[in-house]
């Protein structure tokens, strides 16, 4: 049988509080994990695209969640959640996770448990808040008083730049492209960056983040989509479970929300 496609986080090094001895409570000491991921599907088919494989963020997050979720006895517990984490993820197929303790000993001492898909508990997020989307329908740029604050995400949607577009071709597809433009132009002077991938949201969305939509990309292959910032903004807070809509009206240009969209949105004047 041939091997699969692997991904793999080596030689990656922490410090926190962990061990059942009584020497060990209140003490950190150094963890070195290595984690690799057999993938699902082979990386050949993935066309470049980073949403089509299992991104190296999944790993180094899981590491990170698993030693944010509380204070571990056992270094198996552990192993055992940050498998859990990564096969949360239907491209991961396999998980080996190898976790030492590098301050208990000369050398090191540590675990290595290997975990299939359907093997383990799939990991609970629903503790992870969801992003606030921010849309202005009045074209100008969005407030961006928590941009870094670290108290949230924050995923910015560009307003339709009023300009006229070009005749001819595909009318959605050179709309979508578009925003893509007014993404970049709005994020510039906000001091964020673009995400146009749905990795990149979701690495935003778990570090807390503020970063501005391009959205052809994503929704280009969807043409029940239109390249309305309003309809776009809906969907993308569906799709990331947003905690809230804001949403900044301009005189004379009231947004329709459908009665059954569940998110709240909180509705502002321009």
């Amino acid at each position: 049988m041939d091997q699969p496609d692997r991904i793999h986080l080596r030689d990656h090094v922490a410090l926190t509080e962990i061990g059942a001895f009584q020497t060990e409570r209140g003490v950190t000491q150094r963890l070195r994990f290595n984690v690799t991921a057999d993938l699902a599907a082979p990386v050949g088919g993935s066309g470049d695209q980073v949403d089509r494989i299992l991104s190296y963020d999944v790993l180094t997050g899981a590491v990170a969640a698993g030693l944010a979720d509380r204070r571990y006895d056992l270094l198996e517990t552990l192993a055992e959640r940050i498998a859990a984490e990564v096969l949360a993820h239907p491209a991961a197929a396999r998980v080996e996770v190898s976790v030492e303790k590098l301050d208990r000993v000369p050398g090191a001492l540590g675990v290595t448990i290997v975990r299939r898909a359907g093997e383990v508990a799939v990991a609970d997020r629903a503790g992870s808040p969801g992003p606030v989307i921010v849309l202005r329908l009045d074209g100008a740029r969005p407030d961006a008083s928590n941009v870094g604050t670290g108290q949230g995400a924050v995923v910015i949607v560009p307003d339709a730049p009023g300009l006229p577009l070009p005749p001819g071709g595909d009318a959605r597809r050179v709309a979508l492209l578009a925003l893509d433009q007014a993404a970049w132009t709005l994020a510039g002077p906000l001091g964020i960056t673009v995400a146009d991938s749905r990795t990149e949201l979701d690495w935003a969305v778990a570090e807390r983040r503020a970063v501005v939509w391009a959205p052809a990309r994503l929704v280009a292959d969807d043409p029940g989509l239109p390249a309305d910032p309003l309809a776009l903004a809906l969907w993308l807070a569906d799709k990331l479970q947003a905690a809230r809509l804001d949403l900044t009206e301009a005189p004379g240009r009231a947004a329709a929300i459908p009665a059954d969209f569940r998110i709240p949105v909180r509705r502002h004047g321009a």
